[in-house]
């Protein structure tokens, strides 16, 4: 929320330089649910050093706006060093780099209770158009970040051009990923969940958390979250463009679902509650969300729903905290009473599918869709947290998107530390079902360490003989960038030939191609094996702790 004009005082381009002059503006701010609150401003000058430690960021655009965020935290994992006081901040988003053609200025407080974190919704800009922002705190000035809005909810974009990613385990290897995907061309950044890990140090890992154990508190959640943005790869990815953000598991605990934690046997339901409400407002206190994913209690709402004019629409899901827990047996996950979504979110996403009019229909997704066998020959073995065990569920949703009222939908999924490319059928055991969606999963920024390709395809090449909705699977760590037009979505796997060094080459190991109006996968195009194999890692081996292979798997 914007001050009056005559609070709009400029920061000049000697003061972004040095930093060396105090706050301009008056005490009037806004707080954070609106209104104003008298804050002394002795509280902004007498700060202490280094309160933009955790970089800056943006969220969620909109065709006329966009969430900025940063968090004041000098001393980042010992608590983040704040004094128990509201402090004023400065914020102005401007259509240049060197601020001269400001559109926006204003001032918020940044209070204890939401951990000196700031969340600004900037709304009255401009659609489908680059901004840069920055925040002043005292004499402190933030590093600059660069955001760009949605087109028009009624304009017609010829292209639509995004990247996703998910699981960077901060133990499991450096963020090289992060390097390249900070200078690619895209509108935004889709992260699809596991943020943080939850684990406690591994002293044999490439990097260690850290604490000495999992994170209960929220002061110990605020702590992993801020050792995690204290990574300058990171801080760039997120200065270079908005990010929409969901959560999976790990930012409160492995295979959580709804109320029930990985090991019941030793958290108690009111502990887990309790970690649960930790782990979302330390959730919200570091990313670029808007108030409407304020947590209330036990609850955040993060499903939500971005247009992107009438090219493609992001259905943002929340996988964990409606669903039922994961069943035990092939037979259990044939219950038609156990729900991924929730009731509530499956007709709101089943709604906004078939009524976005949109192009293309894209879910923000956590854990994979398609049937995934982990057992060559006729034994069947899955990993019942993804939608293997709510297979009732996943009938129906692709169903409906069988049904002709679903336009061109594309599932884009985090979590697997792979790439697993998928023809969505109803019923994955008939193979002359048809297609009625793609998946792309993607791989990991660093979950699971280096990979071993050779062991992987030795393992999962006999099951994806045997598995016809598999077009491609490859365990290579990075990210994927879209290129959406008109008539086709062409998905480039971008990948790091290591995590283990602090920085890397990066490669197109194989495109993906949706055509508009052919449901699946139409095309897949590798990279020569050569490139593959002249990528092989020679340096240090880390001990990582992958729990995807970990994860305990029931036919």
């Amino acid at each position: 929320m914007s001050l009056p004009e005559k609070l709009h005082l400029p920061i000049s381009r000697r003061l972004f330089v040095s930093g060396a002059a105090a706050v301009a503006a008056g005490p009037l701010l806004v707080k954070p649910e609106g209104g104003y609150a008298q804050i002394p401003t002795r509280n902004a000058r007498h700060l202490p050093e280094g309160v933009f430690t955790l970089g800056v960021a943006s969220g969620d655009p909109l065709p006329d706006g966009v969430v900025l965020w940063t968090r004041l935290a000098p001393s980042p994992v010992t608590g983040g060093g704040m004094p128990d006081t509201p402090v004023p901040v400065e914020w102005e988003i401007a259509e240049d780099e060197h601020f001269r053609r400001n559109r926006r200025r204003g001032l918020t407080t940044a209070v204890a209770g939401l951990g000196h974190s700031v969340h600004v919704d900037v709304r009255g800009l401009r659609s489908d158009a680059v901004y840069y922002y920055r925040f002043r705190a005292g004499t402190q000035i933030s590093p600059v970040g660069r955001t760009r809005t949605a087109p028009a909810a009624r304009s017609r974009p010829r292209n639509l051009r995004f990247a996703f990613a998910s699981c960077q385990d901060y133990q499991a290897g450096f963020y090289t990923a992060y390097q390249h995907l900070a200078q690619e061309d895209v509108a935004f950044v889709a992260f699809l969940g596991d943020y943080i890990y939850e684990g406690p140090r591994n002293p044999n890992a490439a990097r260690q958390h850290e604490g000495t154990d999992e994170p209960y508190s929220l002061e110990q959640y605020r702590n992993r979250h801020a050792q995690y943005k204290t990574d300058t790869n990171l801080q760039a990815a997120h200065a270079a463009f908005p990010w929409i953000v969901t959560f999976d598991d790990h930012e409160i605990d492995n295979n959580w679902a709804d109320e029930v934690p990985q090991d019941p046997g030793l958290q108690t339901p009111e502990a887990f509650r309790a970690r649960r409400i930790a782990a979302f407002q330390a959730y919200y206190e570091h990313m670029p969300l808007r108030r409407s994913s304020l947590p209330s209690g036990l609850d955040m709402q993060v499903y939500r729903r971005l247009r992107f004019g009438s090219l493609a629409s992001m259905h943002v899901v929340d996988t964990r905290q409606y669903r039922s827990d994961q069943p035990a047996t092939l037979a259990a996950a044939q219950d038609p009473a156990l729900t991924m979504t929730g009731p509530d979110q499956e007709k709101w996403l089943v709604d906004g599918l078939e009524s976005s009019g949109s192009r293309w229909n894209l879910l923000a997704n956590q854990v994979m869709w398609a049937s995934n066998d982990r057992k060559a020959g006729p034994e069947q073995v899955f990993d019942f947290d993804n939608w293997d065990g709510y297979r009732v569920q996943r009938r129906r949703l692709l169903e409906r998107f069988g049904a002709g009222r679903v336009s061109n939908p594309v599932v884009l999924t985090g979590d697997r530390h792979c790439t697993w490319v998928c023809d969505l059928r109803p019923d994955f055991d008939d193979p002359s079902s048809p297609a009625v969606a793609a998946e792309i999963t993607g791989t990991s920024i660093t979950s699971g360490g280096m990979p071993d390709v050779a062991a992987f395809h030795a393992s999962y090449d006999p099951i994806m003989a045997e598995s016809p909705h598999w077009r491609y699977i490859d365990n290579q760590r990075g990210y994927v960038v879209c290129d959406v037009t008109k008539d086709r979505m062409v998905s480039s796997l971008r990948v790091v030939d290591t995590v283990w060094a602090t920085s890397a080459t990066v490669r197109t190991a194989a495109e993906f191609v949706v055509e508009a109006g052919r449901p699946g996968i139409a095309a897949v195009q590798e990279e020569p094996a050569t490139a593959r194999a002249a990528a092989r890692w020679d340096g240090p081996i880390f001990d990582v702790h992958d729990d995807e292979n970990a994860f305990p798997l029931r036919s």
